[in-house]
């Protein structure tokens, strides 16, 4: 028959293991709701052979800068930008442009390094079906251009530089994922 203290202890111990299943379950919580709203992050370093690029920080506004007009939708998709993601430099440019968003060089940085150290360097465009096929596929190769052009004035050599022949984008994505340019490393 069990005693009076087996039962104690087995209490203790199944109260023990509740509280460390409140206590990770507060935490999986707590940081979950850190992140709420925040870009994912870059993959680690080593994952599919690509560092981790640090995204370029946009400059601190003028403290009594005039207020910008209020942009649309189609203006705000419309506009050439910079990303980074799980690894991947993507340049999104405007409409019918091969201008590379501002900041481009902050967003090369690690890719540059990356290139010294041996690393390819691939540049990747896209385009969308929309109009003319042609028109859209030299345009791509435009942008691809530009993005390499913006490598080679940083110093990276020709050799590191592959050029992949510009993509077409299935009609569903947005707009912008269609005007974009991806550098990989391998």
């Amino acid at each position: 028959m069990p005693s009076s203290s087996d039962d104690e202890q087995l209490g203790l111990v199944l109260g023990l293991v509740f509280a460390i299943v409140a206590l990770v379950i507060a935490l999986v919580m707590s940081l979950a709701l850190q992140r709420r709203g925040t870009p994912p992050l870059p993959a680690p370093a080593g994952a599919a052979g690509l560092p981790v690029l640090a995204a370029p920080v946009a400059p601190a506004a003028a403290p009594l800068a005039p207020a910008a007009p209020a942009l649309s939708a189609r203006d705000v998709s419309d506009a050439a930008s910079i990303t980074v993601e799980y690894g991947v430099v993507k340049f999104y440019f405007a409409s019918g442009k091969a201008d590379l968003a501002p900041g481009a060089g902050a967003a090369l940085v690690d890719v540059v390094r990356a290139a010294k150290t041996g690393k390819k360097v691939v540049i990747a465009g896209f385009h969308d079906p929309k109009g003319n096929a042609a028109a859209n596929a030299e345009l791509a190769r435009q942008r691809a251009l530009a993005v390499r052009d913006s490598l080679r004035a940083a110093g990276v050599a020709d050799s590191q530089i592959t050029l992949q022949k510009p993509e077409q984008v299935p009609g569903t994505g947005s707009d912008a994922e269609a005007r974009r340019v991806e550098i990989t490393l391998q």
